[in-house]
């Protein structure tokens, strides 16, 4: 007789593998590990074969757990689907909200947001995953994700939340020290503020028409992944920085940094957008509860305009 806790036992299963643990998988799903570990030992027992290789330092999925994991996860990730287009249909705002976002956009934006969702609705959780990556709300299996930027084409549904345009800033002490340039040219001859991996994330070359930090394209004195942290940066006088409004646009309106409209900023003539990207068609109560709360905290125009 075949166990009824078959498609319970399979989803446990694509869990530890997605995790690469049985306590990965716990955590997941608010267990222990042990009764990971024995959902996983009924469901071996009940196919009469092994799906993982267990040892003291990592887990190995055998060829017919590699099968049962590429079949099974179709097919679990399906009803998930299936469960919260269903869901939508009862406007009760509860379960996981699952989002991912840049970290600051997340920090000075999303969490507030989820906050307030959760405390006028109990049966509401939200899971928050701040990354730089460009999570998928598909391969990651999220409710919704917050891209920035030129959005390529793809299945995925977007909503735009916002314009996003990008400052050259510095602090009111920096230029009196460096001068305050006349015009984008002048650029070169100043200390910027950059991002430390990839090319030119910041986008200095449209500005200079190069990257920051080449020939005749300005010194690189400071340089992080973090947007929050190249703010501060700039707060201090350290140099000059490029950096989207939602970041600095507070400390623009507030007298803490100076904004450089050089040249009358040809790089916002056509700006970037925000958007919350989502898989399913019709969203679930919580995700659209979601949308109209992130709406409204952003507004139109957007607070962090200066």
């Amino acid at each position: 007789m075949k166990d009824p806790r078959f498609a319970e036992f399979v989803g446990v299963f694509v869990d530890v593998v997605r995790a690469g643990s049985f306590s990965g998988a716990a955590r997941r799903r608010g267990v222990t590990p042990s009764a990971i570990v024995r959902q996983i030992d009924a469901l071996e027992h009940g196919l009469g074969v092994r799906v993982l290789v267990r040892s003291t330092r990592a887990l190995a999925v055998t060829d017919a757990g590699q099968r049962l994991f590429e079949r099974g996860q179709r097919l679990i990730d399906d009803l998930v689907d299936v469960h919260a287009e269903i869901a939508a249909f009862d406007g009760a705002v509860a379960g996981v909200l699952r989002v991912a976002c840049f970290p600051t956009f997340g920090k000075r934006y999303v969490l507030p947001v989820a906050g307030a969702l959760m405390r006028t609705h109990p049966g509401l959780s939200v899971e928050l995953d701040l990354t730089e990556r460009l999570a998928d709300p598909v391969r990651d299996r999220l409710d919704a994700v917050v891209r920035i930027g030129q959005l390529a084409d793809s299945a995925l549904i977007a909503s735009k939340l916002a314009d996003q345009s990008r400052l050259v800033v510095a602090a009111p002490d920096y230029l009196a020290r460096q001068g305050v340039p006349g015009g984008i040219g002048d650029l070169r001859g100043h200390r910027l503020l950059d991002k430390l991996h990839g090319a030119d994330l910041l986008g200095w070359a449209d500005v200079l028409g190069d990257a920051a930090g080449q020939p005749d394209c300005g010194e690189v004195v400071f340089r992080s992944d973090d947007f929050e942290a190249l703010r501060l940066a700039a707060l201090e006088g350290v140099g000059v920085a490029f950096l989207p409004g939602w970041v600095v646009g507070a400390d623009v309106r507030a007298g803490a940094l100076s904004r450089l409209a050089l040249d009358r900023e040809p790089w916002n003539r056509d700006p970037h957008g925000i958007f919350l990207l989502r898989a399913l068609q019709e969203p679930s109560a919580k995700l659209r509860a979601f949308i109209d709360g992130l709406r409204s905290a952003i507004g139109s125009p957007p607070v962090w305009e200066p």
